[in-house]
């Protein structure tokens, strides 16, 4: 699947930040729901226009990101 035909980012949308394509519902909702330990058949209920695919291609858009920066773990653990 390539992530780019599911994602845009508009600056007249959700103030530029990353979106599914044809919604308001931004990647960060996604991913944030995912890490509360959604299932996607959970977010799907919750969030109707989004499909598996959508939700998929939410986690490539990531997985991508973390390929262009490098955090240091042990700056986030407190």
């Amino acid at each position: 699947m390539n992530w780019q035909d599911k994602i845009t980012s508009n600056p007249e949308i959700c103030h530029g930040r990353a979106c599914i394509k044809g919604t308001r519902i931004m990647i960060s909702v996604i991913l944030d729901n995912l890490s509360e330990g959604l299932t996607i058949e959970e977010i799907i209920e919750a969030y109707p226009p989004l499909t598996k695919n959508d939700i998929l291609a939410a986690i490539n858009y990531a997985a991508e990101l973390t390929k262009e920066r490098i955090i240091p773990i042990d700056k986030l653990v407190s």
